[in-house]
């Protein structure tokens, strides 16, 4: 067994530049810091971006010999599994505008860009170390990975009323889907009302921060709407600007996020769509006991919304959540 410490890891070795040849297939373009935790990575496939819905994810894959970032967990790598890829499913996202500041759909793009989050440690001890993004926070423009051969996924905008509302609610990275979907629809010509919230814990986890105030800069019909959890104006109750912790159910039942979308948000004409933290998706098994606090999925419903049960379901009033669980 190898330490992935262990010198025999480090990415200049030329004794897995076979493997590397074998396996990867697309090569990081260029990479962008949102901090030290929290990237976009731009990869471009060898045989150029097949076309994809927005909304839908991918596979990406490095191997187990590849060196991980320093002062993340250690992890130790059984001989027989040195050889491998670990792999794992990402929303595809979007940079939302293009270097001339027009709308950049995802069909317009020779790459695709993911919007990742460092684990640098398992969450409990029972848990493997993080296998993946401690080697993806290793790379940099020019340096190889492997993007999964097929892009799939049944979050996807769908068959939606120009002149309707949607409503995309995430939790941090949990936003990638939905810019996609925000250029897509800007770009289709979308009239009705397109209010994309985020919850993150601090105003830095906010990586397209700036780019979503430009796009609404150009179109009238677009809201951003960022909340935060963690930040002094969150917890201070001292400070002329305190606000308490925004959470995305709280905002929707007091009528505070329908104020800032400057629109009513009714199941009448609005298509909602959930991603990232299944606590504020709230979803729940069958036969499972709902939590204390309810998560986005009861509180839609109560407001009278539907979730949707078959693929082909389409029409205002429904819910669309994507699963990373």
């Amino acid at each position: 067994m190898l330490s992935s410490d262990s010198p025999h890891m480090s990415q200049s070795d030329t004794e897995f530049q076979p493997l590397r040849d074998k396996f990867y297939n697309a090569t990081v373009i260029e990479r962008i810091d949102c901090h030290e935790n929290l990237a976009r990575f731009r990869v471009r496939p060898d045989n150029g971006v097949p076309h994809f819905d927005a909304g839908q994810y991918v596979t990406l894959g490095l191997g187990n010999w590849e060196k991980r970032l320093d002062g993340t967990q250690v992890e130790t790598v059984p001989e027989k599994k040195l050889t491998k890829l670990v792999r794992r499913a990402y929303s595809i996202s979007c940079p939302l505008l293009d270097q001339d500041g027009r709308i950049a759909p995802v069909d317009s793009l020779d790459y695709l860009e993911f919007y990742i989050t460092l684990v640098r440690a398992a969450s409990s001890a029972d848990q493997p170390p993080p296998a993946l993004t401690p080697r993806l926070f290793e790379l940099k423009a020019g340096d190889r990975v492997e993007i999964g051969k097929r892009i799939v996924g049944k979050y996807t905008i769908g068959d939606i009323d120009p002149d309707h509302t949607v409503l995309m609610l995430g939790t941090g990275t949990g936003e990638a889907p939905h810019n996609a979907m925000t250029a897509s629809l800007l770009a289709k010509g979308h009239r009705g009302r397109i209010v994309n919230a985020c919850c993150v814990r601090y105003l830095g986890d906010l990586g397209y921060h700036a780019r979503h105030f430009a796009v609404m800069n150009q179109f009238s019909n677009y809201r951003y709407l960022p909340c935060t959890t963690r930040e002094p104006f969150n917890i201070n109750t001292s400070l002329p600007g305190y606000v308490g912790k925004q959470y995305l159910q709280d905002l929707f039942t007091s009528g505070k996020l329908a104020v800032a979308a400057d629109d009513p948000l009714s199941p009448d004409n609005t298509h909602v769509f959930l991603c990232g933290n299944p606590d504020m998706i709230g979803y729940v098994p069958p036969g499972s006991e709902p939590p204390p606090t309810p998560g986005m999925l009861p509180l839609l419903e109560s407001a009278g919304f539907l979730p949707v049960d078959h693929d082909h379901e389409s029409g205002a009033g429904r819910i669309r959540f994507e699963k990373y669980w």
